[in-house]
């Protein structure tokens, strides 16, 4: 369970470090009516073209918060092949584990005979992407940093797998309870905060990483918002000059914080304010966001209404 809890951890510091070049771009699609086949052109986050004449029914999903995105619209029984990391909910365990979402194994991949491969937008995945295209199998690279990317990324999907209703719901569905928790936190004061994901080099969670955006949802102020990469390097000096009023770790974390001598100095950790962040919830840009920042507003704010 310990190493499940930090594979979110890897896969944040991972594909925030190598996926820097990917960029958003639009897509053209053509609305049908629920459970009809799509018809759909899309330019993904490599800048390629994906044409869908009909509803994929074997998919390979090689991106945790795609695999949560496609059981939610209804797509799950679909699924032919996920990574190591993609958990949850409890039926994607079912589908047969394809190993890294990063420079997947193609074999392994076309061993599995999808009809639509997703694949993180990263640098990491061009050569997968173009070899996965050289062998005819339609493949779609999406990239999700940011709450906007994952409803962008939902409505392609939706549309893709034959159910854009479905995935309009589900978009409005989180965006609500988002709003909802961003209400009620409306006019508190905002702790600093703090979110480390990884100690060599040190890399924590900036402004570029929908994990920001939750915690300012959650009434928080990340002391790194004002970076734009999704989790940068810093330094320890330079921790210890925003002097956060609280850190954020995950169960893992919290003893690595507490026994480090490095981390003495922090008044945050001197002072025992360390809050334990649920990670299974937490870890993916996907459908559960909006739970994860209820999570997270009653860590800052405890006393919060429910």
């Amino acid at each position: 369970m310990h190493l499940v809890r930090q594979g979110w951890l890897v896969w944040v510091a991972t594909l925030a470090g190598v996926g820097a070049g990917a960029c958003t771009r639009g897509d053209r699609t053509s609305a049908g009516p629920p459970g009809a086949p799509a018809s759909a052109q899309v330019i993904d986050d490599f800048g390629d073209t994906l044409a869908l004449a009909s509803r994929p029914r074997r998919i390979v999903s090689l991106n945790p918060a795609t695999t949560e995105i496609l059981f939610a619209i209804g797509a799950g029984p679909r699924l032919v092949g996920r990574t190591t990391w993609d958990l949850h909910p409890d039926s994607a365990r079912l589908v047969p584990d394809l190993g890294n979402g990063l420079r997947p194994n193609t074999e392994a991949v076309l061993a599995a005979r999808p009809d639509l491969v997703v694949l993180y937008a990263s640098d990491d995945n061009r050569a997968a992407a173009k070899a996965l295209r050289a062998a005819g199998v339609p493949t779609l690279t999406l990239r999700i940093d940011r709450i906007a990317g994952f409803a962008r990324a939902t409505r392609i999907l939706g549309h893709a797998t034959g159910d854009s209703a479905r995935a309009a719901g589900v978009v409005d569905s989180v965006q609500a309870t988002l709003e909802r928790v961003r209400r009620a936190t409306a006019g508190l004061e905002a702790p600093t905060v703090i979110w480390r994901v990884w100690d060599r080099p040190l890399m924590v969670i900036g402004g570029g990483s929908y994990l920001s955006e939750l915690a300012t949802i959650a009434g928080g102020r990340n002391v790194y918002a004002d970076l734009p990469q999704p989790s940068p390097v810093v330094t320890t000096e330079g921790v210890l000059r925003r002097n956060p009023r609280f850190v954020l770790t995950s169960p893992g974390g919290e003893a690595r914080w507490r026994t480090s001598a490095t981390w003495r100095g922090l008044p945050a950790v001197r002072d025992g304010r360390i809050l334990v962040v649920d990670t299974l919830l937490v870890g993916r840009p996907a459908v559960r966001m909006g739970e994860a920042a209820v999570s997270l507003a009653r860590l800052l704010h405890p006393g919060l209404a429910p």
